[in-house]
């Protein structure tokens, strides 16, 4: 297994607050957030079902699964309601010279 190293993934001014993106970097589907400015990172697959998380409602530093309605913390990954039993990974972000990085 290789060590995880900063991807870039897209421009900063692309991830607007309360619309989640979808992008696939190193092999990984991820959904980046804007939540109050900053930007946080996850799975894209929703850890209950086959869904994608950017196609979600994000309220705040919540988003809600579009196909079962569970719900994780943004921030943390943790899930926060039935049907969720297993939180969603997340990414460590950095923003530099007006782009997003992610470590994968």
């Amino acid at each position: 297994m290789t060590e995880p190293t900063w991807q870039l993934v897209a421009p900063a001014s692309d991830i607007k607050p309360d619309e989640p993106k979808k992008y696939k970097v190193a092999g990984e589907e991820i959904a980046l957030y804007n939540v109050d400015g900053d930007i946080y990172c996850t799975d894209n697959i929703c850890t209950h079902a086959y869904a994608s998380m950017a196609d979600g409602f994000q309220d705040g530093e919540e988003i809600e699964c579009p196909l079962h309605e569970g719900r994780f913390n943004i921030k943390t990954g943790e899930g926060l309601c039935a049907p969720i039993v297993d939180d969603l990974k997340t990414f460590e972000v950095k923003v530099e010279g007006g782009d997003v990085f992610v470590k994968i």
